[in-house]
């Protein structure tokens, strides 16, 4: 049983049946709405990821530069 669970979830099947649910649970119209607010949410997360390791970056060589 196990196995069977598992091969299920390995498949492609399980995406299928996401996508059925949240079209249940949000309805169609809104399902490109979730996907666009989701993209820029990742957008903004990149953005600041990246501002964020800039700054530490900076704070290591400052930190580089009294030490020395």
């Amino acid at each position: 049983m196990l196995e069977n669970i598992a091969n299920f979830v390995a498949g492609a099947e399980w995406i299928w049946i996401v996508v059925i649910i949240a079209v249940f649970l949000f309805g169609a119209k809104k399902i490109p709405q979730l996907a666009k607010t989701f993209g820029k949410a990742k957008g903004e997360y990149e953005k600041g990821r990246v501002e964020g390791d800039k700054e530490l970056k900076e704070f290591k060589e400052k930190q580089k530069d009294q030490s020395d």
